[in-house]
Protein backbone atom coordinates (compact mmCIF):
# COMPACT_ATOMS: atom_id res chain seq x y z
CA UNK A 1 0.00 0.00 0.00
CA UNK A 2 3.22 2.55 0.26
CA UNK A 3 3.60 4.73 2.53
CA UNK A 4 1.66 7.49 3.93
CA UNK A 5 1.44 10.91 5.90
CA UNK A 6 -0.07 11.66 8.93
CA UNK A 7 0.54 13.59 11.98
CA UNK A 8 0.93 12.65 15.93
CA UNK A 9 -0.70 15.28 18.16
CA UNK A 10 1.58 16.25 21.21
CA UNK A 11 0.35 18.72 23.18
CA UNK A 12 -0.73 21.20 20.60
CA UNK A 13 1.97 20.56 18.11
CA UNK A 14 1.29 18.03 14.99
CA UNK A 15 4.42 15.72 14.76
CA UNK A 16 4.84 14.67 11.05
CA UNK A 17 4.46 10.87 11.25
CA UNK A 18 5.63 8.78 8.31
CA UNK A 19 4.20 4.76 8.43
CA UNK A 20 4.33 1.58 6.23
CA UNK A 21 2.67 -1.47 7.39
CA UNK A 22 4.72 -4.32 5.64
CA UNK A 23 4.21 -8.10 7.37
CA UNK A 24 6.62 -9.85 4.87
CA UNK A 25 8.60 -10.34 7.92
CA UNK A 26 8.33 -9.85 11.78
CA UNK A 27 10.34 -7.32 12.41
CA UNK A 28 9.25 -3.60 13.34
CA UNK A 29 11.46 -0.05 12.97
CA UNK A 30 11.55 3.60 14.49
CA UNK A 31 13.14 6.77 13.56
CA UNK A 32 13.35 10.28 15.25
CA UNK A 33 14.46 12.62 12.96
CA UNK A 34 15.17 15.76 14.70
CA UNK A 35 15.18 18.49 11.42
CA UNK A 36 18.31 21.33 12.10
CA UNK A 37 19.93 19.43 14.35
CA UNK A 38 22.80 18.34 12.20
CA UNK A 39 26.46 19.14 12.51
CA UNK A 40 25.87 22.04 10.36
CA UNK A 41 24.08 23.74 13.52
CA UNK A 42 27.05 22.86 16.10
CA UNK A 43 28.09 25.92 18.43
CA UNK A 44 31.41 23.96 18.73
CA UNK A 45 32.90 21.66 16.01
CA UNK A 46 32.08 18.39 16.21
CA UNK A 47 29.18 18.23 18.75
CA UNK A 48 26.70 16.50 17.01
CA UNK A 49 29.00 13.51 16.17
CA UNK A 50 29.77 13.52 20.11
CA UNK A 51 26.60 13.68 21.10
CA UNK A 52 25.13 10.65 18.69
CA UNK A 53 28.36 8.68 20.46
CA UNK A 54 27.09 9.90 23.97
CA UNK A 55 23.83 8.78 23.55
CA UNK A 56 25.10 5.05 22.16
CA UNK A 57 26.65 4.92 25.16
CA UNK A 58 23.26 3.85 27.19
CA UNK A 59 22.19 5.04 30.01
CA UNK A 60 23.83 6.80 33.28
CA UNK A 61 21.70 4.27 35.65
CA UNK A 62 23.22 1.39 33.66
CA UNK A 63 25.93 2.02 32.28
CA UNK A 64 27.12 1.34 28.24
CA UNK A 65 27.65 -2.13 29.09
CA UNK A 66 24.58 -3.06 31.25
CA UNK A 67 22.71 -1.01 28.53
CA UNK A 68 23.80 -2.78 26.04
CA UNK A 69 23.58 -5.88 27.32
CA UNK A 70 19.34 -5.55 27.66
CA UNK A 71 19.69 -4.78 24.11
CA UNK A 72 21.87 -7.67 22.98
CA UNK A 73 19.39 -9.51 25.25
CA UNK A 74 16.85 -9.36 22.94
CA UNK A 75 18.24 -8.68 19.77
CA UNK A 76 17.54 -4.60 19.74
CA UNK A 77 19.35 -2.68 17.78
CA UNK A 78 19.36 1.24 19.47
CA UNK A 79 20.99 3.99 17.77
CA UNK A 80 21.96 7.44 17.30
CA UNK A 81 24.14 9.34 14.61
CA UNK A 82 23.98 12.84 12.90
CA UNK A 83 24.00 13.84 9.39
CA UNK A 84 24.49 17.54 8.03
CA UNK A 85 21.07 18.42 8.57
CA UNK A 86 19.39 16.13 10.49
CA UNK A 87 19.95 13.91 13.99
CA UNK A 88 18.62 10.17 13.73
CA UNK A 89 17.52 8.07 16.37
CA UNK A 90 17.03 4.75 15.14
CA UNK A 91 15.42 1.34 16.91
CA UNK A 92 14.90 -1.71 14.69
CA UNK A 93 14.07 -5.12 16.85
CA UNK A 94 11.89 -8.09 16.05
CA UNK A 95 8.26 -7.17 16.19
CA UNK A 96 7.46 -9.27 19.88
CA UNK A 97 10.24 -7.45 21.56
CA UNK A 98 9.38 -3.38 20.21
CA UNK A 99 7.39 -2.65 22.61
CA UNK A 100 10.40 -3.43 24.99
CA UNK A 101 12.88 -1.65 22.83
CA UNK A 102 10.74 1.82 23.20
CA UNK A 103 10.96 0.99 27.11
CA UNK A 104 14.00 1.12 26.76
CA UNK A 105 14.41 4.11 23.99
CA UNK A 106 12.13 6.02 26.68
CA UNK A 107 15.05 5.26 29.42
CA UNK A 108 18.10 6.42 27.41
CA UNK A 109 15.99 10.23 26.72
CA UNK A 110 15.33 10.36 29.99
CA UNK A 111 18.83 9.38 31.20
CA UNK A 112 21.72 9.78 29.04
CA UNK A 113 24.97 8.62 30.34
CA UNK A 114 26.05 12.09 31.26
CA UNK A 115 29.10 11.41 32.80
CA UNK A 116 33.21 12.67 32.78
CA UNK A 117 34.04 9.12 32.21
CA UNK A 118 31.41 8.22 29.35
CA UNK A 119 32.47 11.94 27.89
CA UNK A 120 36.28 11.44 28.12
CA UNK A 121 36.21 7.90 26.75
CA UNK A 122 34.43 9.20 23.70
CA UNK A 123 36.58 12.02 23.51
CA UNK A 124 39.58 10.26 22.87
CA UNK A 125 38.15 7.88 20.36
CA UNK A 126 37.40 11.09 18.49
CA UNK A 127 41.11 12.34 18.76
CA UNK A 128 42.38 8.93 17.59
CA UNK A 129 40.05 9.53 14.78
CA UNK A 130 41.21 12.30 13.99
CA UNK A 131 44.75 11.69 14.02
CA UNK A 132 44.18 9.30 11.53
CA UNK A 133 42.51 11.60 9.24
CA UNK A 134 45.83 13.59 9.47
CA UNK A 135 46.98 10.75 6.67
CA UNK A 136 43.66 10.30 4.93
CA UNK A 137 44.25 12.71 2.00
CA UNK A 138 40.74 12.24 0.43
CA UNK A 139 39.54 13.55 3.56
CA UNK A 140 41.92 16.43 3.50
CA UNK A 141 41.36 17.17 0.12
CA UNK A 142 37.78 17.47 -0.12
CA UNK A 143 37.57 19.14 3.17
CA UNK A 144 39.85 21.93 1.54
CA UNK A 145 37.90 21.54 -1.54
CA UNK A 146 34.50 22.79 1.03
CA UNK A 147 36.49 25.29 2.78
CA UNK A 148 37.08 27.18 -0.95
CA UNK A 149 33.65 26.87 -2.35
CA UNK A 150 32.05 27.50 1.45
CA UNK A 151 34.66 30.00 3.32
CA UNK A 152 33.50 31.39 6.02
CA UNK A 153 30.35 28.73 6.67
CA UNK A 154 30.09 25.74 8.48
CA UNK A 155 30.59 23.93 5.59
CA UNK A 156 34.22 24.65 5.19
CA UNK A 157 34.82 23.31 9.01
CA UNK A 158 34.88 19.09 9.62
CA UNK A 159 31.80 17.77 11.22
CA UNK A 160 34.19 15.86 13.26
CA UNK A 161 35.85 18.56 14.81
CA UNK A 162 39.22 19.37 15.14
CA UNK A 163 41.30 18.19 18.13
CA UNK A 164 41.44 21.24 19.98
CA UNK A 165 37.10 21.77 19.36
CA UNK A 166 36.36 18.58 20.82
CA UNK A 167 38.68 18.99 23.82
CA UNK A 168 36.97 21.97 24.54
CA UNK A 169 33.15 20.00 24.47
CA UNK A 170 32.06 19.50 28.10
CA UNK A 171 28.96 18.23 29.25
CA UNK A 172 27.44 20.71 30.16
CA UNK A 173 27.02 21.55 25.94
CA UNK A 174 26.08 18.41 25.19
CA UNK A 175 23.06 18.44 27.81
CA UNK A 176 22.06 21.93 26.23
CA UNK A 177 22.15 21.23 22.68
CA UNK A 178 20.01 17.90 23.38
CA UNK A 179 17.41 19.84 25.56
CA UNK A 180 17.21 22.72 22.93
CA UNK A 181 17.71 20.37 19.25
CA UNK A 182 15.99 17.07 20.21
CA UNK A 183 12.68 18.34 21.08
CA UNK A 184 9.10 17.67 19.74
CA UNK A 185 9.06 20.81 17.30
CA UNK A 186 11.71 19.51 15.50
CA UNK A 187 11.04 16.11 15.36
CA UNK A 188 9.72 13.87 12.06
CA UNK A 189 8.51 10.49 13.03
CA UNK A 190 9.60 7.53 10.50
CA UNK A 191 7.48 4.08 11.15
CA UNK A 192 7.44 0.61 9.65
CA UNK A 193 7.08 -2.96 9.61
CA UNK A 194 4.35 -5.41 10.98
CA UNK A 195 2.56 -3.29 13.04
CA UNK A 196 -0.68 -1.82 12.98
CA UNK A 197 -0.98 1.84 12.08
CA UNK A 198 -2.88 2.43 15.55
CA UNK A 199 0.00 1.07 17.16
CA UNK A 200 2.44 2.53 15.89
CA UNK A 201 0.82 5.83 16.56
CA UNK A 202 0.67 4.66 20.06
CA UNK A 203 4.38 3.96 20.72
CA UNK A 204 5.24 7.14 18.85
CA UNK A 205 3.45 8.99 21.13
CA UNK A 206 4.08 7.34 23.72
CA UNK A 207 8.08 8.21 23.08
CA UNK A 208 7.40 11.95 21.85
CA UNK A 209 5.97 12.76 25.31
CA UNK A 210 9.21 12.38 26.40
CA UNK A 211 10.54 14.93 24.36
CA UNK A 212 11.06 18.95 25.51
CA UNK A 213 9.79 21.24 23.65
CA UNK A 214 12.34 23.15 21.73
CA UNK A 215 12.57 26.54 19.21
CA UNK A 216 13.22 25.52 15.99
CA UNK A 217 16.12 27.70 14.39
CA UNK A 218 16.40 26.61 10.53
CA UNK A 219 19.75 25.73 9.10
CA UNK A 220 20.58 29.48 6.97
CA UNK A 221 21.14 28.70 3.74
CA UNK A 222 24.68 28.40 1.92
CA UNK A 223 25.63 29.18 -1.50
CA UNK A 224 28.64 27.99 -3.67
CA UNK A 225 31.07 30.52 -4.53
CA UNK A 226 31.62 30.66 -8.58
CA UNK A 227 35.32 31.17 -8.57
CA UNK A 228 38.31 29.14 -11.10
CA UNK A 229 40.92 28.35 -8.04
CA UNK A 230 42.70 25.90 -7.77
CA UNK A 231 44.91 25.33 -4.32
CA UNK A 232 47.65 22.46 -3.79
CA UNK A 233 48.65 20.51 -0.72
CA UNK A 234 52.31 18.96 -0.48
CA UNK A 235 52.07 15.23 1.33
CA UNK A 236 54.07 12.57 1.30
CA UNK A 237 52.54 10.80 -1.26
CA UNK A 238 52.77 9.11 -4.99
CA UNK A 239 49.22 9.75 -5.92
CA UNK A 240 47.50 13.24 -6.31
CA UNK A 241 43.97 13.44 -4.49
CA UNK A 242 41.77 15.66 -6.41
CA UNK A 243 38.62 16.89 -5.19
CA UNK A 244 36.46 19.75 -7.56
CA UNK A 245 33.18 21.80 -6.58
CA UNK A 246 31.25 24.56 -8.42
CA UNK A 247 28.35 26.21 -7.62
CA UNK A 248 24.72 24.41 -8.82
CA UNK A 249 21.88 26.39 -8.79
CA UNK A 250 18.71 23.73 -8.32
CA UNK A 251 16.85 24.41 -4.88
CA UNK A 252 15.77 21.20 -3.05
CA UNK A 253 12.00 21.90 -4.30
CA UNK A 254 13.14 22.68 -7.34
CA UNK A 255 10.52 21.03 -10.41
CA UNK A 256 13.47 19.95 -12.14
CA UNK A 257 15.06 17.94 -9.70
CA UNK A 258 14.28 15.20 -12.68
CA UNK A 259 16.62 16.78 -14.99
CA UNK A 260 19.24 17.45 -12.53
CA UNK A 261 19.73 13.12 -11.54
CA UNK A 262 19.80 12.63 -15.39
CA UNK A 263 22.23 14.97 -16.67
CA UNK A 264 23.96 14.19 -13.49
CA UNK A 265 24.50 10.66 -13.92
CA UNK A 266 25.31 11.09 -17.64
CA UNK A 267 27.79 13.75 -16.88
CA UNK A 268 29.44 11.92 -14.11
CA UNK A 269 27.35 9.72 -11.23
CA UNK A 270 26.50 7.17 -14.05
CA UNK A 271 29.95 5.24 -13.37
CA UNK A 272 31.18 3.01 -16.48
CA UNK A 273 30.08 5.13 -19.51
CA UNK A 274 29.96 8.64 -17.92
CA UNK A 275 31.60 11.18 -19.46
CA UNK A 276 33.92 11.60 -16.38
CA UNK A 277 34.76 8.00 -16.44
CA UNK A 278 34.99 7.84 -20.01
CA UNK A 279 37.09 10.71 -20.79
CA UNK A 280 39.51 10.43 -17.77
CA UNK A 281 40.20 6.91 -17.34
CA UNK A 282 39.33 5.10 -20.81
CA UNK A 283 40.66 7.68 -23.12
CA UNK A 284 43.13 9.09 -21.62
CA UNK A 285 44.01 6.51 -18.50
CA UNK A 286 44.81 9.09 -16.12
CA UNK A 287 42.60 7.67 -12.79
CA UNK A 288 41.47 3.95 -12.12
CA UNK A 289 37.72 6.16 -11.60
CA UNK A 290 36.68 9.34 -11.97
CA UNK A 291 33.28 10.69 -10.33
CA UNK A 292 31.21 13.99 -10.35
CA UNK A 293 27.79 14.53 -8.68
CA UNK A 294 24.53 16.97 -8.24
CA UNK A 295 24.93 17.80 -4.18
CA UNK A 296 21.26 18.97 -3.68
CA UNK A 297 20.12 19.90 -0.20
CA UNK A 298 17.99 21.76 1.68
CA UNK A 299 20.91 23.65 2.88
CA UNK A 300 23.00 24.43 0.26
CA UNK A 301 23.20 22.55 -3.74
CA UNK A 302 26.76 22.46 -5.57
CA UNK A 303 28.92 20.26 -7.95
CA UNK A 304 31.66 18.35 -6.88
CA UNK A 305 33.44 15.32 -7.85
CA UNK A 306 36.91 13.51 -7.37
CA UNK A 307 39.49 11.33 -8.62
CA UNK A 308 43.48 10.00 -8.25
CA UNK A 309 45.76 9.70 -10.21
CA UNK A 310 49.87 9.84 -10.33
CA UNK A 311 51.63 12.97 -8.74
CA UNK A 312 53.06 13.61 -12.57
CA UNK A 313 49.79 13.55 -13.87
CA UNK A 314 47.74 16.28 -11.51
CA UNK A 315 47.75 18.90 -14.07
CA UNK A 316 46.50 17.00 -16.80
CA UNK A 317 43.82 15.90 -14.87
CA UNK A 318 42.45 19.16 -13.89
CA UNK A 319 42.51 19.99 -17.28
CA UNK A 320 40.50 17.11 -18.40
CA UNK A 321 37.84 18.08 -15.51
CA UNK A 322 37.49 21.52 -16.86
CA UNK A 323 37.25 20.24 -20.34
CA UNK A 324 34.66 17.71 -19.67
CA UNK A 325 32.47 19.97 -17.89
CA UNK A 326 32.78 22.70 -20.32
CA UNK A 327 32.02 20.15 -23.51
CA UNK A 328 29.14 18.90 -21.30
CA UNK A 329 27.56 22.41 -21.18
CA UNK A 330 28.68 23.42 -24.64
CA UNK A 331 27.52 20.12 -26.38
CA UNK A 332 25.15 18.49 -24.23
CA UNK A 333 24.08 14.95 -24.68
CA UNK A 334 23.68 12.79 -27.56
CA UNK A 335 20.54 10.41 -28.03
CA UNK A 336 22.40 7.53 -27.15
CA UNK A 337 23.40 8.73 -23.80
CA UNK A 338 19.76 10.00 -22.72
CA UNK A 339 18.20 6.86 -23.58
CA UNK A 340 21.10 4.96 -21.95
CA UNK A 341 20.65 7.20 -18.79
CA UNK A 342 16.78 6.87 -19.08
CA UNK A 343 17.11 2.94 -19.53
CA UNK A 344 19.19 2.68 -16.36
CA UNK A 345 17.33 5.15 -14.00
CA UNK A 346 14.37 3.27 -14.50
CA UNK A 347 15.19 0.13 -14.73
CA UNK A 348 16.86 0.32 -11.08
CA UNK A 349 14.10 1.64 -9.97
CA UNK A 350 12.73 -1.58 -7.99
CA UNK A 351 16.15 -2.33 -6.71
CA UNK A 352 16.14 1.35 -4.82
CA UNK A 353 12.54 0.02 -3.13
CA UNK A 354 12.97 -3.48 -2.41
CA UNK A 355 12.96 -3.10 1.31
CA UNK A 356 10.96 -1.40 3.89
CA UNK A 357 13.56 0.91 4.50
CA UNK A 358 14.51 2.09 1.30
CA UNK A 359 10.69 2.73 1.25
CA UNK A 360 10.43 5.31 4.20
CA UNK A 361 13.85 6.70 3.00
CA UNK A 362 12.46 8.06 -0.18
CA UNK A 363 9.00 8.69 1.56
CA UNK A 364 11.07 10.64 4.03
CA UNK A 365 13.20 12.45 1.64
CA UNK A 366 9.83 13.17 0.00
CA UNK A 367 8.75 14.93 2.42
CA UNK A 368 11.63 16.42 4.09
CA UNK A 369 11.67 18.66 0.42
CA UNK A 370 8.51 19.59 0.46
CA UNK A 371 7.39 17.03 -2.50
CA UNK A 372 4.00 14.88 -2.05
CA UNK A 373 4.54 11.09 -1.25
CA UNK A 374 5.03 9.11 -4.38
CA UNK A 375 6.53 12.49 -5.99
CA UNK A 376 9.38 10.12 -6.99
CA UNK A 377 7.49 7.83 -9.11
CA UNK A 378 5.79 10.90 -10.70
CA UNK A 379 9.38 12.04 -11.47
CA UNK A 380 10.17 8.63 -13.37
CA UNK A 381 7.39 9.20 -15.78
CA UNK A 382 8.36 12.65 -16.29
CA UNK A 383 12.23 11.24 -16.80
CA UNK A 384 10.76 8.88 -19.54
CA UNK A 385 9.24 11.78 -21.49
CA UNK A 386 12.69 13.65 -21.59
CA UNK A 387 13.35 15.14 -25.26
CA UNK A 388 16.76 15.85 -26.11
CA UNK A 389 16.10 19.06 -26.63
CA UNK A 390 14.94 19.19 -22.97
CA UNK A 391 17.57 17.63 -21.63
CA UNK A 392 20.31 20.10 -23.31
CA UNK A 393 18.51 23.15 -22.52
CA UNK A 394 18.71 22.34 -19.03
CA UNK A 395 22.42 21.72 -19.00
CA UNK A 396 23.29 25.54 -21.15
CA UNK A 397 21.25 26.61 -18.40
CA UNK A 398 23.68 25.72 -15.72
CA UNK A 399 26.95 27.76 -16.71
CA UNK A 400 27.83 27.91 -13.11
CA UNK A 401 29.35 24.42 -13.01
CA UNK A 402 32.37 25.26 -14.93
CA UNK A 403 33.12 27.74 -12.39
CA UNK A 404 35.40 25.49 -10.59
CA UNK A 405 37.62 25.03 -7.57
CA UNK A 406 40.20 22.68 -7.59
CA UNK A 407 41.84 20.89 -4.18
CA UNK A 408 45.06 18.74 -5.24
CA UNK A 409 46.63 17.54 -2.43
CA UNK A 410 49.80 15.56 -4.12
CA UNK A 411 53.02 14.46 -3.34
CA UNK A 412 56.75 15.94 -4.89
CA UNK A 413 57.77 14.76 -8.57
Amino acid sequence: MGAILESVKIDQNEVPFIFEEDKNLPIVSMQLIFQNSGSLTDSKDGLAKLISKLLNQGTKKDGSVGFATKLENRAINLSAHTGAETFVIELNSLKSEFPYGVTLLKELLADPNYTEETLQKIKTKTIGELQRKESDFDYISDLTMKGMIFPDTPLAKPSLGTVKSVESITLADIQNTIHNHLGIENTIVMMGGDISKEEAVKLSTDVLQQLPHVTPHPIQSMTAIGKEQSKETKVDSEQAYIYFGAPLDIPYDSEERYLGQVSAFILGSGGFGSRMMEDIRVKKGLAYSAYSQYNINKSHSYFSGFLQTKVSSGDEAVKSVKEVVRTFIDKGVTAEELESAKQFILGSQPLRTETLSQRLSRAFQEYYTNRPLGATLEELKKIEKITLEEINGFIKKHQEISELSFSVVTGNQ
